[in-house]
């Protein structure tokens, strides 16, 4: 068990996500930067699919119940145990009545906290994602108890790290696929998605991306169709929307991209004010 002694900013806790439930409006959920998340899980001999709690910008801080084994990757934070500072994408013992905190990240904008086994919070529909309407909560709150699943792995596995590249964290490279209305744009407008550089907008959230730079293009409406995580869309007023991993399901604004799972990973790290740029590929990447 884990107590929420401070519950930081939209702190959450977040698995792949919830599937097979789209046809009824459910959106996906799961972590933003699975890149990172399954690497937490790897660290620690857990199977993928472990729920983990995803942190943004300013983390929580966290007293252990009893002993584990922790892994900390994504964003850039400076977490102390009991005010000593621990390495980032390392397997680190926990003890019963360690205190977990975290600094302000010094490049991103996500950080991913595994426990071995895996946090054992409510799964609704087949996942532990937190979501408005969904679940009971959205996000952590002071003085949550925080269940995990116990391991007989502790205490007898050798402590394991590996090296993050920093790529991930200031690229601004996002690559991308032709979207069902691209050809429908003019070929101003579609030379203009793959050089023009765009600011990541402060009102940027787990629901959509907003991307500025585009305000001199725009895309006609369409009748309500099927979208997905990683689908732009371009409005008629020139506004870029990257549909992230909350997205509804559907949406009547032309799909002109669809960002690939490295660039998803890589967008869920850039925070207001970042500068990004597609780069359109013919081929899975």
């Amino acid at each position: 068990m884990i107590k929420v002694i401070s519950a930081g900013i939209l702190s959450s806790i977040q698995d792949v996500g919830r599937y097979g439930y789209r046809d009824s409006g459910v959106p996906i959920s799961g972590s933003m930067d699975a890149y990172a998340a399954q690497l937490a899980n790897r660290l620690l001999g857990n199977h993928q699919d472990a729920a983990l709690l995803e942190i943004t910008l300013i983390g929580p801080v966290l007293e252990f119940r009893e002993p584990t084994a922790i892994a900390i990757t994504g964003a850039g934070f400076t977490p102390t145990i009991n005010n000593r500072e621990i390495p980032l994408n390392t397997r680190i013992w926990i003890e019963k009545g360690d205190e977990l905190r975290f600094g302000l990240a010094a490049y991103g904008l996500r950080g991913y906290l595994g426990v071995m086994g895996g946090f054992a919070t409510e799964v609704v529909l087949g996942s532990r994602s937190q979501y408005t309407g969904i679940t009971k909560s959205t996000s952590l709150k002071k003085g949550d108890l925080l269940p995990i699943l116990s391991s007989d792995k502790v205490g007898k596995i050798t402590t394991a790290s590996v090296k993050e590249r920093m790529e991930h964290f200031n690229s601004k490279e996002l690559i991308c696929y032709k979207g069902p209305e691209f050809e429908l744009l003019p070929k101003h407008i579609q030379k203009l998605l793959e050089t023009q550089v765009l600011e990541v907008s402060s009102k940027s959230n787990r629901m959509a991306y907003l991307l500025t730079g585009l305000e001199k293009a725009s895309a006609e409406e369409i009748i309500s169709a099927a979208v997905q995580p990683g689908t732009v869309q371009l409005t008629p007023s020139g506004q870029c929307i990257v549909l992230m991993r909350d997205a509804q399901t559907t949406g009547g604004y032309a799909r002109i991209l669809q960002l690939s799972e490295r660039a998803m990973h890589r967008l869920s790290q850039r925070r207001g004010g970042d500068h990004v740029q597609f780069r359109i590929s013919d081929l899975p990447l």
